[in-house]
């Protein structure tokens, strides 16, 4: 599983870097559903469409060229809310610029979402 959601966001890394209008996702699940619904919330991808087609399912996502880097998280480390600051300085290139995107108890949110709500979780990815 964890494949998929790392060959899923080189695909949209490298769309991104080749300045295509959108990329295309032939396998899908309900986390990288989760983890595109969040970009979109946050402005770094247009509209987004599931297809299925029997297989896994394809995702089309529309790419507004805001993305700098994007990529999963391997391995995913479990991480205190008071450990955030230091993922945040080890996968980001400067504070308040971009997100790391952490699965909680509460759901997928933002790094800063997580901080605010004082909750901690597993590292999933992170985007800029």
């Amino acid at each position: 599983m964890g494949e998929l959601i790392s060959d899923a966001l080189s695909i949209i890394n490298n769309a991104e870097r080749l300045n295509k209008d959108e990329a295309i996702i032939r396998r899908t699940n309900k986390l990288l559903k989760a983890i595109v619904k969040l970009l979109k919330e946050k402005g770094y991808v247009g509209e987004y469409e599931y297809i299925n087609d029997n297989k896994g399912g394809i995702l089309r996502i529309k790419l507004l060229n805001k993305i700098n880097k994007i990529g999963a998280i391997r391995p995913r480390f479990p991480c205190k809310v008071e450990e955030l600051e230091d993922y945040e300085k080890r996968y980001l290139p400067a504070a308040g610029f971009g997100i790391i995107i952490i699965s909680t108890n509460k759901g997928l949110m933002t790094h800063e979402e997580a901080k605010n709500k004082n909750l901690g979780g597993t590292l999933i990815a992170y985007c800029y």
